[in-house]
């Protein structure tokens, strides 16, 4: 009856985490000056870094936040907005009763809950930083950062203020006014204007990333030094205190970095940026984001860092600025042990030639460079995907995926996406939770129940070994060798290129010819 009470309800909703443990979940803003920063802020305006976080959490009465942020209603304009429309239009639109329904959407997480002890034979939470696209906000990926939180992380998704959320809101603090910020909408063909533009939105990325990893060391060591000034009707008096020396974020290499589109663009140049952090080319180059010689950050990336990166848009770091950081590997190819990255393309992005292309370079090492990695990187894509496939619009409005994008099944896309990153992870050394019977599709399973495979000697942590195979025994879930012709050295500039797929994204995040 419940189920059938789910389907007649008309407010788009998302379905529950297949992982053994409950979520919860809380919104937070730490103003800049609680926390050690090694660089001057790229914008003065910005005085606060914004996030949701998902944990597992005590099993509890569920009270959801909803998914879309307050203020529900600016928040719908934004979208509006960015979806092209004006701002008479924007207003209209969300008084209209129909798509008022997506204000009661909520995301299937307990908010504020007490966070559940690590189990003992970790000791630890592990812990993921999830950097959205354009278009995207702290709540926009909840079902993907929730789902692995379900599985025994810890998963923090920032809101970015460089103009690439749809709107946001920086609240007052330390005698600043609040402030908000608009969506910047931005040529997405390259020249020195754009190219500078998108530099300018990278450096506040790059620098919140360094901020989000300060916070999450006084999380974990001295969470009273922090203030959240975004806690609303907060029921629970120690919000930040019940992560004290639970997260394991200080040993090197132990955080995983994962972003989509702009937010995967993000990520590498965020990792390069901190790895190579001691290089000065003589030609030159000045980093867009530089951590202190003494900051912890510097020995937290390691070549075992683990970095999955889904449908990774590469136009904004074939810039000037960013094109020396281009030609260097990420740092897993620098020893033999390190984590391969995983990328995980919709079939939107694999369709797209040269982006497809200038991924494999992103995950590859040079052409005529030895690598030292033994492990080979993981790239793959799902059929019938879009790249909203990837987000919460998939799930929430299946059937406009459908028949605007050709996107078939958006919960299973992301349930496959997860699978990946969850394999990625135990391969990684990283300790989390058996994917489910159900998610693995095994015959027979209508139960999120754990599955226990044979042991895999090769990977002693290895659970869900189909989906980071490479024989195609995951319907619909496709992998794209690296070792062909069109590989590293071939997509230098290729995002010069006007061949995008016409089905790619909403308008705004790549330009549909």
């Amino acid at each position: 009856m419940s189920s059938l009470l789910s389907r007649l309800n008309p407010v788009p909703s998302f379905s529950a985490y297949t992982g053994p443990y409950d979520v919860g979940t809380q919104e937070l803003e730490v103003p800049i000056s609680d926390l050690p920063t090694g660089s001057p802020p790229p914008d003065a305006n910005i005085t606060t870094v914004s996030f949701r976080i998902f944990y597992p959490c005590e099993p509890t009465k569920p009270r959801s936040p909803y998914w879309l942020p307050s203020p529900q209603g600016e928040y719908f304009r934004g979208y509006a907005r960015f979806l092209s429309a004006g701002p008479r239009l924007a207003s209209f639109l969300s008084y209209l009763p129909i798509l008022r329904l997506i204000f009661h959407t909520t995301i299937p997480a307990s908010q504020d809950a007490r966070l559940l002890p690590p189990p003992e034979k970790i000791g630890r939470w592990p812990v993921m930083v999830f950097s959205h696209g354009l278009g995207g906000t702290k709540n926009a990926y909840s079902h993907l950062t929730g789902s692995l939180a379900s599985h025994g992380m810890v998963v923090v998704a920032p809101e970015h203020r460089d103009g690439s959320a749809p709107i946001s809101f920086i609240h007052s603090t330390d005698g600043v006014p609040a402030k908000a910020v608009d969506y910047r909408a931005l040529p997405h063909k390259p020249s020195p204007e754009v190219d500078e533009d998108r530099n300018k939105q990278l450096q506040i990325r790059l620098w919140e990333l360094g901020l989000i990893y300060e916070m999450l060391l006084k999380l974990d060591s001295s969470p009273a030094q922090l203030r959240n000034i975004g806690a609303r009707d907060s029921q629970n008096p120690d919000l930040l205190g019940m992560f004290a020396s639970v997260l394991d974020v200080h040993a090197p290499g132990k955080i995983s970095w994962s972003g989509h589109s702009f937010g995967a663009a993000t990520m590498v140049q965020f990792i390069k940026s901190v790895y190579y952090h001691e290089s000065r080319p003589s030609n030159g180059y000045t980093p867009l984001y530089c951590p202190s010689p003494d900051s912890p950050l510097v020995s937290q990336v390691t070549p075992s860092t683990p970095i999955t990166l889904l449908d990774l848009w590469t136009l904004p770091l074939l810039s000037s600025p960013t094109s020396y950081l281009w030609s260097k590997p990420l740092p897993a190819f620098n020893s033999r042990g390190g984590s391969p990255p995983l990328a995980i393309l919709s079939e939107a992005f694999f369709r797209w030639t040269s982006n497809m292309q200038g991924t494999k370079r992103a995950i590859s090492s040079p052409v005529g460079e030895k690598s030292a990695l033994e492990a080979k990187p993981h790239i793959f894509y799902s059929i019938s995907s879009a790249h909203l496939s990837q987000s919460d619009f998939g799930p929430l409005f299946p059937w406009a995926t459908r028949k605007i994008f050709k996107a078939e099944d958006p919960e299973r896309t992301l349930r496959l996406n997860v699978r990946a990153i969850l394999e990625s992870l135990r391969r990684s050394g990283v300790q989390v939770a058996d994917t489910s019977a159900l998610d693995m599709e095994l015959e027979g399973s209508n139960t999120p129940g754990p599955e226990q495979p044979e042991e895999n000697q090769n990977f002693p942590l290895a659970q869900d070994h189909k989906i980071l195979a490479t024989d195609g025994s995951v319907n619909g879930w496709i992998a794209i060798p690296l070792d062909d012709s069109k590989g590293f050295a071939n997509a230098k500039g290729s995002a010069t290129e006007v061949k995008h797929p016409s089905d790619a994204v909403v308008q705004g995040e790549v330009m549909k010819e």
